[in-house]
């Protein structure tokens, strides 16, 4: 049986090694311990790496489905599909502990506004001992059509102060993976930040939903197989969903 427990807030910096164990001078741990059903006893006390998986978005219902809030969307989806409860307040973020299979995952959605997303991101890492390769961040991306996703291990920042300020907080760290979600560039002049503040047309909200469902199973697949060819074979069919033949 899988099980996990919440801690208090605690803020200490994110270490560049990459242990799997919460601190001992932590009161309480997020357990990774799980018992498999196999009668050889080398195999009764299995233990998985963890991941968190961040959803970035502004806190607050005027926010709520606006263009620069999908990551926070696929947060809830994800939370509602597992059946994990985001209850918890920690390290100013909204949280939730729960798995994907046996494996433990922590959904957070931080609620110190986008710009100071790290805030959040660096100091659970770190109070979990998250590795990096293991620690998912969810944002919009203007660079991908809407309603298209994206599965990479790591990149840069490409401008957004979200992901700016999370990268920051990982001593400037850039390899941990990526699920970006697609919101298009915005029409004509319109200003950028007019843009992300924007609500969907009714056609772009259902691209957008049918890509939280399509992001919730990527997601599955690389928490319990990591980036192997299903995420390749996922990508690619992203790539080209809205191409006409």
């Amino acid at each position: 049986m899988l099980s996990a427990i919440s801690a208090p807030n605690i803020l200490i910096p994110y270490p560049k090694t990459t242990h799997f164990r919460a601190s001992r001078v932590a009161p309480t741990r997020f357990r990774v311990s799980a018992v498999a059903s196999s009668p050889d006893p080398k195999e009764t006390n299995l233990e998985y790496t963890p991941w968190l998986i961040v959803g970035l978005g502004n806190p607050g219902i005027k926010y709520h489905g606006t263009r620069h809030n999908v990551g926070f969307e696929m947060i809830d989806k994800i939370s509602q599909k597992q059946g994990i409860l985001l209850n918890t307040i920690q390290s100013k973020a909204l949280i939730g502990i729960g798995s994907i299979g046996e494996v433990p995952i922590l959904l957070a959605k931080p609620q110190a506004y986008m710009n100071y997303s790290g805030e959040s991101v660096g100091p659970l890492a770190a109070y979990y001992k998250i590795p990096l390769r293991h620690i998912l961040l969810v944002y919009d991306e203007m660079s991908l059509p809407n309603g298209v996703l994206r599965l990479q291990p790591k990149a840069g920042h490409g401008h957004h102060n979200g992901v700016k300020s999370v990268m920051g907080h990982l001593d400037g760290r850039k390899e941990f993976p990526r699920l970006c979600i697609g919101i298009g560039n915005p029409p004509g002049n319109m200003d950028m930040k007019a843009f992300l503040l924007q609500k969907f047309s009714s056609t772009e909200r259902g691209q957008i939903d049918a890509a939280l469902e399509q992001g919730v199973e990527a997601v599955r697949s690389l928490v319990l197989s990591g980036f192997s060819d299903g995420i390749t074979r996922f990508n690619l069919g992203q790539k080209y969903k809205y191409h006409k033949v």
